[in-house]
């Protein structure tokens, strides 16, 4: 298995963690990208239209993307339990997942207004509202830190939103208002998943 990657991707990361969880890490060989909002990368445009990652490559040479659908498959191959696979809580897991992912496209497109928009057009309003995607979300984690107590995509990728947080906003003070949502995640942090996928650039 092959994947197209960046080390400061939290979606990049998310699927590492869950390969972590499932012991196929050292079954996945990590191919360097250049994915940019701006100056595509042509090489993963050869196999993802969509020019980003993580575009992932099964043993049978099948190419999968996104995020969700690369973990959903690693959890089908490791046989693992990350997604329940029927009911309510099936329905939360997958809930949860999304929560995360949209916060965390809320977090790149603030990051694409600070790095990659020329300083005279960026709009302050625009990046504030979606970063406030993030306060609310906190605040639902917060609200139902009791149903984030298992190990499962919905979790993982709620605390690889957070790694993010911390990655790219380092003066966004999320924790002042969410503190057991902080003490959950230093938790999760401890996890060798979490530790083996730090971000780095």
């Amino acid at each position: 298995m092959k994947i197209y990657y960046s080390p400061a991707s939290p979606y990049v990361r998310k699927c590492l963690v869950v390969a972590h969880e499932l012991g196929l890490a050292e079954q996945i060989e990590l191919l360097p990208s250049n994915a940019n909002p701006v100056k595509r990368d042509q090489i993963i445009i050869n196999d993802n239209p969509l020019g980003q990652v993580p575009t992932f490559f099964t043993e049978e040479g099948q190419v999968l993307y996104d995020s969700r659908v690369i973990c959903e498959y690693l959890n089908a191959r490791g046989k693992g339990d990350l997604l329940p696979a029927e009911g309510a809580a099936r329905w939360s897991v997958l809930t949860q997942q999304s929560l995360a992912d949209g916060m965390l496209a809320a977090c790149l497109i603030a990051r694409y207004e600070d790095v990659a928009r020329p300083e005279p057009l960026r709009w302050a309003d625009w990046r504030a509202a979606q970063l406030d995607k993030c306060t609310t979300g906190l605040a639902w984690m917060e609200a139902h830190i009791d149903q984030l107590q298992t190990i499962d995509l919905g979790t993982i990728s709620l605390a690889c939103l957070l790694g993010y947080l911390d990655f790219r906003f380092p003066d966004v003070d999320w924790r002042a208002s969410a503190p057991k949502t902080a003490q959950w995640f230093a938790q999760m942090s401890e996890r060798p998943s979490f530790k083996a996928t730090f971000p780095h650039v």
